[in-house]
């Protein structure tokens, strides 16, 4: 080998750890950058008539949709037995809805829709609120859209329980509910939240329960009060999950749930709250939860779900509350006291659900709370 030939094997001995080293540095960073950002609009007001609707719209600047949520305001005790959710999900374009065709309906969405309505009574009080929940991370470039859907509930006092499934190898990060139409004014969501498709969970009946980890599906329950019969009624189940070639290892979902009895009596409301600090605590030798000194996981809130049930519902699986106009009036990211969090917060840890029980008793009635929190561990490496 002449000199010119040994230089230039030398050199390309000498390059190759070099480049290998230059490839592993951004992957250590790789799960430290993840974070949450709150959006929250000014309220949209209304609606001011009986047996109508009315949007509003949340957009992440940067990030993805992971999730999102609905808070309403709602005058007097006694106008507030008419004020209703209508729906809280993914929007293509932060204008129109994912109501066609079910399956996967879109992609890396950025917009997010909350619906109010009014039944026999309204007032200019009303007004509705949207809350997207925006996740950044180079580890979850794209996300996925699944959509189900139902025809119902149309008969009396009834209810309809529709679950969109995340495709296989991908990964959970939220969902939402919609009932359609607004002119039907007892027919609301009452029920929306992590599940599993598996026969442990009923196949989606049976909501996750705390502390269980990477659920596949979101659940819609829709209720109807005294009904109107069939005028098209339509239950929708949103759930958002991790792109096809996203890759999850090293990322864990984890539920974090909670139930609180009430309300029922008739013009009253209840609320409760669960949050996923928890997850984030070390001992006092600095260990996380894995016994790791300095590596424990570091856990986000990525979504929530909220529910109107009869109670017991991760263990007998989900049925209705005591009253046809039991209601949602709100299911949003909260400070640990449940209070809605402001637009561009970062610190938003815990989950509120906010549920009034109409105008009439709601006996055996309980307030159903999820929060979704994404744990990311310190030291893996894709």
């Amino acid at each position: 080998m002449n000199k010119k030939s040994l230089r230039r094997s030398v050199l390309g001995k000498a390059l190759v750890p070099g480049a290998l080293i230059a490839l592993a540095v951004p992957e250590i960073a790789y799960a430290d950058v993840a974070s949450v950002t709150v959006t929250v609009p000014e309220a949209t007001m209304g609606p001011a008539t009986t047996f109508t609707g009315v949007s509003s719209r949340a957009d992440c600047a940067d990030g993805l949709v992971s999730g999102g949520g609905v808070n309403q305001t709602v005058g007097t005790e006694s106008t507030r037995n008419g004020n209703h959710v209508l729906g809280m999900a993914p929007s293509p374009d932060g204008l129109t809805e994912y109501t066609e065709s079910p399956g996967v309906v879109g992609t890396d969405v950025t917009n997010w829709l909350a619906f109010g309505g009014s039944g026999g009574n309204a007032s200019p009080a009303f007004s509705t609120t949207a809350y997207a929940v925006c996740l950044s991370t180079p580890r979850i470039r794209h996300t996925q859209v699944v959509m189900a859907q139902k025809a119902g509930p149309s008969a009396p006092q009834s209810s309809e329980v529709v679950v969109a499934t995340c495709p296989a190898g991908t990964m959970l990060l939220g969902g939402g509910v919609r009932n359609t139409p607004a002119s039907v004014g007892s027919l609301k969501p009452i029920g929306s939240f992590p599940t599993f498709n598996d026969a442990a969970h009923d196949f989606g009946r049976k909501p996750a329960a705390d502390g269980e980890v990477n659920p596949d599906s979101w659940t819609a329950v829709g209720g109807i009060g005294g009904g109107h019969g069939n005028n098209n009624n339509t239950t929708y189940a949103y759930a958002i999950c991790t792109g096809d070639r996203v890759n999850v290892s090293g990322m864990t979902t984890k539920v974090r749930f909670r139930e609180v009895a009430g309300p029922t009596v008739g013009g009253t409301g209840q609320t409760a709250t669960v949050g996923c600090a928890d997850d984030n605590a070390q001992d006092r030798h600095g260990r996380g939860r894995n016994g790791e000194r300095g590596r424990g996981d570091r856990s986000l809130l990525i979504s929530g779900g909220a529910a109107a049930s009869g109670g017991d519902v991760t263990t007998k699986g989900f049925t209705k509350a005591g009253s046809g106009g039991t209601h949602l009036n709100g299911s949003f990211p909260s400070d640990s006291d449940g209070n809605p969090v402001g637009d561009g917060s970062t610190t938003a840890a815990s989950w509120t659900a906010n549920i009034h029980a109409g105008g009439s008793p709601s006996p055996n009635t309980y307030t159903d709370v999820w929060a979704l929190c994404l744990t990311t561990n310190r030291g893996h490496q894709r």
